[in-house]
């Protein structure tokens, strides 16, 4: 039935007026273009990101043209096997460059590889028999077959109707070889979508799997080595260009060759551009959900390719944006897996979205390429997101777990919109989910935890890095800083009266106290009537990069269970956290630096004590320790 059906569209494809098939291939192709709106982000998406110094205007043309075009070469397809040879030879013909490669042949007989890429009208390529003068030579194509027995059949006849062969994929590589052997010509389509058994390259400065098969088959005949493509002179109407690819005979140089080539003519020349199929997915390896946050295929040529190129650091091509949590706590937390996904995909261009607030922070960490702040709330809110769709991101990686998280990477219209969903709940704006194991408890692991299963779920390898942000502390401050508010939960904070009485328990310290404008009420009251110097208090008076800057200069941290707490640790301050009601198993601090986290006599590991039963006593103790030479030496 299939055949049956290829066989009369195609004949009266061949039969029908040239201008009507014209007509027919603009109007489906800009059907297919508007109607399709998924086909045509990608196809707006690869060109924005190969060409982002164009402009829209042209991406949106080449794409609606490159639809236009795939219409017209399945027409033409359809149409060869019934179409006369004296029509086929008015609507191929052959450039000059071609007509010397077969003349270099017949003089110089080598075996020679014509690697033919994604490009329109490739059915054009089987009537060279018919357009090069003197005897063709021994020539046969590596080629997919169909599933379906029957017509693939009829392709095959279709194809092979010049004095061409057909090789499958799946049995013809030992007839290739042989071939190579007789000093004949092979036919390979060469594409940067070949999988895990590919060798990671790139192309437009985007990281993607290319098949090594043109350079092996190279390597292992010493063959020459030839780009093929149509080129479109008008309607039905294709000249066969040709371009001799200079390498040095191994696998390696002929595979990143051909992906130079390829960008070179693409950038060159837009008619050829335009007939390129960027509809297609060719960077699709690193698309795949359980790969996003590596880079894995069966080689790496990266360096090498870097080398080739001139450059020392891979282009960041793939757009990954990451929507951080809205409390300054998770986002520290949340930095040794950011830290790892930069090492893990050095080709991502970051762009972390966060609370405006946490920006300049953020920036200081030097892990973002963009930094994207959360719009005010608002009428205008959902539409900044919107608008964000037009830099085309590849990923978004969800930290927060509200729809309103979910609905801003939707609107973004990212591909792929990544979180996590726990057990009885629902985020049906994701496309990818990871789902914690039913054994695991939450309770018992740590925030980070949870949170780098669900990164590697998506493929990370590298290890999070917990070191402290900034580089060793050679000279730490006198003073002792003091956190003593809680911007989220008041049941998280140690009594003012026990603050009070640690101060009072070490005359012969000095102290600051930290916090944010909400918190300028109880640190007034834990300052009052000590004397002059002997207590600052600083909540209030500083924007988050002072902040950090004060608490990094901080001989000792206490504080309580709070977004400053992890920022110290993150800085590297010795710290000592009071826990109460909250699970330090869970949320407690997790950089490498001196830390001891303190609990109420009988809390359980998890939390759920009263800091109210945190006798004053205890953490003055705890103090001295912490301020001993013995703990000072590492930090």
């Amino acid at each position: 039935m299939l055949t049956l059906l290829l066989k009369t569209l195609g004949w009266l494809a061949a039969h029908c007026p040239e201008s009507v098939l014209h007509s027919f291939s603009a109007v489906l192709g800009d059907a297919v273009f508007f109607g399709l709106p998924r086909r045509r982000r990608l196809a707006l998406s690869n060109l924005h990101h190969a060409f982002p110094e164009r402009s829209e205007t042209w991406h949106r043309a080449t794409a609606r043209e490159s639809f236009r075009r795939l219409v017209e070469t399945g027409l033409l397809s359809l149409a060869t096997p019934f179409l006369s040879e004296s029509r086929l030879r008015t609507i191929v013909s052959v450039s000059p460059s071609l007509l010397e490669a077969y003349a270099q042949h017949r003089l110089e007989p080598a075996a020679t590889l014509i690697c033919s890429p994604h490009i329109a009208y490739w059915e054009a390529q089987t009537a060279k028999p018919l357009l090069i003068p003197g005897p063709f030579p021994e020539f046969g194509i590596i080629f997919r077959p169909l599933d379906n027995p029957t017509a693939n059949a009829f392709v095959v006849g279709s194809r092979e109707r010049f004095g061409m062969k057909l090789l499958s994929r799946k049995t013809g590589f030992a007839e290739a070889l042989k071939i190579l052997r007789r000093q004949g010509f092979v036919g390979v389509l060469f594409d940067q979508n070949a999988g895990l058994q590919g060798a990671l390259t790139t192309l437009f400065g985007r990281v993607c799997s290319t098949t090594e098969l043109p350079g092996l088959m190279a390597e292992k005949f010493s063959a020459r080595v030839f780009g093929i493509y149509p080129r479109r002179l008008g309607f039905w109407r294709v000249e066969i260009g040709c371009a001799s690819i200079a390498h040095d005979n191994s696998s390696t140089g002929v595979t990143l060759a051909l992906n130079r080539w390829l960008e070179n003519l693409l950038t060159g020349d837009s008619d050829v551009c335009a007939s390129w199929l960027w509809s297609h997915d060719r960077w699709r390896n690193q698309d795949m959900p359980s790969q996003r946050f590596r880079l894995a295929a069966k080689r790496d040529l990266l360096q090498a390719d870097l080398a080739a190129r001139n450059l020392s650091d891979l282009p960041r091509r793939t757009r990954i944006f990451v929507r951080l949590p809205n409390w300054l706590g998770d986002v520290v937390m949340a930095l040794p897996l950011l830290r790892a996904l930069r090492v893990s995909r050095p080709d991502a261009e970051l762009t972390f979205i966060a609370a405006p607030a946490l920006l300049p922070l953020i920036r200081e960490w030097a892990i973002a390429d963009h930094l994207e702040g959360l719009p005010k709330r608002g009428f205008g809110y959902f539409l900044h997101f919107w608008r964000l769709r037009s830099r085309y991101p590849d990923v978004v990686l969800l930290l927060t777990n509200s729809f309103r998280g979910d609905l801003e990477a939707w609107l973004t219209c990212s591909p792929q919109r990544f979180g996590l969903v726990r057990r009885g709940c629902r985020r049906p704006l994701l496309s990818h989910a990871y789902r914690p194991s039913a054994d695991f408890d939450e309770a018992g692991h740590h925030q980070t935890a949870l949170w780098e299963n669900m990164f590697r779920h998506f493929g990370l390898e590298a290890q999070p890095d917990r070191s402290p942000v900034l580089a060793r502390r050679e000279h730490p401050g006198t003073t002792i800083g003091l956190i003593p508010g809680s911007e989220n939960n008041p049941e998280k904070r140690w009594p003012v009266l026990h603050w009070r009485a640690l101060i009072a328990g070490l005359p012969e310290q000095k102290f600051v106290l930290f916090g944010t404008p909400r918190d300028a009420a109880i640190t007034a009251e834990i300052a009052r009537g000590f004397p002059p110097g002997r207590v600052e208090d600083l909540a209030g008076r500083t924007d988050l990069v002072t902040y950090a800057a004060h608490l990094r200069q901080s001989r000792l941290l206490v504080a309580n269970d709070t977004g400053g707490m992890h920022l110290a640790n993150a800085l590297g301050v010795p710290l000592i956290a009071l826990f109460g009601p909250t699970n330090p198993l869970r949320t407690g601090p997790i950089f490498s630096a001196p830390t001891r986290v303190l609990q109420p006599p009988g809390c359980p590991p998890t939390g759920g004590g009263s800091l109210l039963n945190l006798d004053p006593t205890t953490v003055i103790v705890a103090v001295r320790e912490m301020t001993s030479a013995t703990h000072f030496g590492a930090v």
